[in-house]
């Protein structure tokens, strides 16, 4: 079992707890809580025996994935022709293995790794502070990188950003000790080639009104309208990691793919990857989806010069051709507040940012209040003017 990286810190504000000599106690730099030396320790002995299964764990779903990945690309072509085509993803590291190392969190079982200069104390997604640090065990070799093209700094100003302007975020949340949080981490993908072809109907309307005499007349024409065509679409990106929210993921979106590289370790140093936990397969509902809809928004686009148009019915088909692995960059933020988390995500290519806020009852009803008592006085008033 690998030595245990521990930070001991706040289980309330997972800020850091330092020992004060003149109480006998551990103390929290930011909340002031207060802990018993014996009761830190049992919740850290805790999570070493989390730890320890965690790591097993990893073990085995490291060789059941490489397994499960060996067999999707042995079977493409012999039982399934329809499904994307694996065949060139590749679990060869070389030696770049060599100065990999992987950490596991034992709280919502993140699977990171990263080059060895690289340390962290911490899960950036949950926040834990205690990550196992392991032996590398190859899974797929990704085959691109997008490479950071943001500072933490610059982060720290679009989250800042962010808060403003936001009336009903407490005051509270938006100390600084939150900002330290943000970390780094390139998030897996799969990107899909191929080609939709299809045809859409649509119902579409046309309407102008004119005056007869007295009569102020409306005449409504009616068509029918059919399109058909194809798309090539190339690198269609659909996030591996079960850890980041979809919806944050598209919300963070576009990426400038033109900026991607071939993979390298190089790109590494200073931040965490995560390793895919959505494989192809599972992925394949959503890709078709991407895939379909970019063909329906295209032929969508060409239906123009009509005051309405409703789509009928129509048929799409996909060419589904090669899945590549890539890896995208993202600035995370994972705080607690109020007993609950707070995840943020920004594009570490081009600071397009998302997350959820939380709402201050406060503020809320003081708002609700204050336009809530001078409509009903002057209801009231009205009522006794009636």
């Amino acid at each position: 079992m690998p030595s245990q990286v521990t930070n001991y810190q706040c289980p309330a504000c997972t800020g850091p707890l330092h020992f004060v000599g003149e109480s006998g106690k551990l103390e929290c730099d930011y909340c002031g809580s207060t802990y018993e030396v014996s009761e830190i320790e049992a919740l850290y002995q805790k999570k070493e025996e989390q730890a320890a299964k965690a790591h097993e764990d990893a073990s085995i779903k490291d060789a059941s994935d490489q397994e499960a990945s060996a067999k999707d690309a042995s079977d493409k072509d012999t039982e399934n022709p329809d499904s994307w085509d694996v065949s060139g993803l590749s679990g060869d590291w070389g030696t770049d293995a060599a100065g990999m190392k992987a950490y596991n969190c034992p709280s919502c079982g993140a699977e990171l790794i990263c080059e060895e200069s690289t340390a962290a104390s911490s899960c950036p997604y949950c926040g834990n502070p205690n990550v196992v640090p392991g032996q590398f065990s190859g899974t797929l070799r990704p085959d691109f990188v997008l490479p950071f093209k943001l500072s933490k700094e610059n982060a720290v100003k679009a989250l800042k950003k962010y808060y403003r302007g936001k009336f009903f975020l407490p005051r509270s949340f938006t100390s600084g000790n939150h900002i330290q949080e943000i970390k780094g981490i390139y998030v897996p993908f799969w990107m899909f080639d191929g080609e939709a072809v299809g045809d859409a109907r649509y119902e579409a309307t046309r309407s102008h009104t004119y005056r007869s005499g007295d009569y102020k007349i409306t005449e409504t024409e009616h068509y029918d309208v059919y399109r058909s065509g194809a798309v090539a679409f190339e690198k269609i990106p659909v996030d591996a990691s079960s850890k980041m929210p979809d919806d944050y993921m598209d919300s963070i979106e576009p990426y400038d793919y033109t900026e991607l590289k071939p993979f390298s370790t190089a790109y590494l140093p200073g931040f965490l990857a995560d390793k895919f936990d959505i494989t192809v397969e599972q992925s394949r509902e959503r890709a078709d989806g991407r895939c379909e809809n970019t063909l329906s928004a295209a032929l969508r686009d060409t239906v123009k010069g009509y005051d309405f148009c409703h789509l009928n019915g129509g048929d799409i088909s996909l060419k589904r051709g090669k899945v590549h692995y890539a890896l995208l960059p993202v600035w995370i933020l994972n705080t607690r507040w109020n007993d609950k988390d707070f995840l943020f995500a920004m594009n570490g290519q081009t600071g397009k940012l998302a997350g959820e806020l939380p709402v201050s009852n406060g503020k809320f009803w003081a708002l609700f209040f204050a336009i809530a008592v001078p409509l009903s006085v002057l209801s009231s008033v009205w009522i006794l003017l009636l």
